[in-house]
């Protein structure tokens, strides 16, 4: 917690707002995503998806995976304070709403699906969007399926239980060139950087990466610097929770730091 509250400082004065951003790519992603003040609609659906969870009274079995799909913690938990506790929060669910609805994914994969409170605002940000999600928990995936095909069930989603590493260096997966990637899997140094490096061959010009709690830990920072820092990543924007990650060829290399 301490890490945490250094960190934040940290970024509260290095951060600033869109006047303080000179790439037209980067202002324009600012200005009409992340200071977009519309109430859209779907921001209600959002809601009564988060309420129909919190209203779930039911426990489950929740087992959580290391690396080689070695099981490191199983507990029993109630499904409404796993959404309390453990998923995104409304204001993190209608950014990256908004972020979908901006750059319209034609394919998004999420790693960490949980009760799908992320998967939900991906799939509404773009209804035209193929949603890939992975979840290592298959008690915790089939309440998200099931809650998933309650509240949409004309949207275009695949859930696959699995342990993520095993997976991506599985003969079952193939490598899309996936337009939008949401990391928030395993939130280590390792498994960060392995999942950043298995996916590298999947990006384009145009690739949008996220991944969750960049400043959860030192080893979590340290994973950070090196994706900033790796030759085919152009653009990076640090809102403190989330990194994001770009790959554009026609952008000089430049890292900002924006309040979100």
């Amino acid at each position: 917690m301490l890490h945490i509250l250094k960190a934040y400082i940290k970024f509260l004065l290095d951060s600033k707002n869109e006047h303080g951003v000179h790439s037209p790519f980067v202002f324009n992603l600012v200005t009409k995503c992340f200071y977009d003040k519309t109430n859209y609609p779907e921001y209600q659906t959002l809601k009564q998806y988060r309420k129909a969870l919190l209203a779930n009274t039911n426990t489950i079995e929740v087992t959580d995976f290391g690396a080689g799909s070695r099981v490191f913690k199983s507990n029993t938990r109630e499904i409404a304070k796993i959404a309390k506790t453990a998923g995104i929060s409304p204001k993190r669910a209608a950014l990256l709403f908004r972020i979908v609805r901006y750059f319209q994914p034609e394919q998004i994969l999420e790693i960490g699906t949980s009760l799908g409170l992320a998967t939900s605002a991906l799939a509404l940000g773009s209804k035209k969007s193929y949603i890939k999600s992975l979840e290592g928990c298959p008690n915790t995936l089939a309440i998200t399926e099931n809650q998933f095909n309650t509240f949409f069930p004309e949207l275009n989603f695949e859930f696959l239980n699995t342990e993520f590493s095993s997976y991506f260096n599985s003969s079952d997966f193939r490598l899309p060139a996936f337009d939008l990637i949401y990391f928030d899997g395993n939130h280590s140094k390792k498994a960060t950087l392995d999942y950043f490096n298995c996916l590298l061959p999947t990006i384009t010009n145009d690739s949008v990466w996220i991944f969750d709690d960049i400043h959860w830990s030192p080893d979590m920072e340290e994973a950070w610097q090196i994706i900033k820092n790796h030759s085919q990543v152009t653009v990076t924007i640090d809102t403190f929770q989330w990194g994001f990650v770009f790959f554009r060829k026609e952008q000089e290399k430049e890292h900002f730091t924006i309040r979100a």
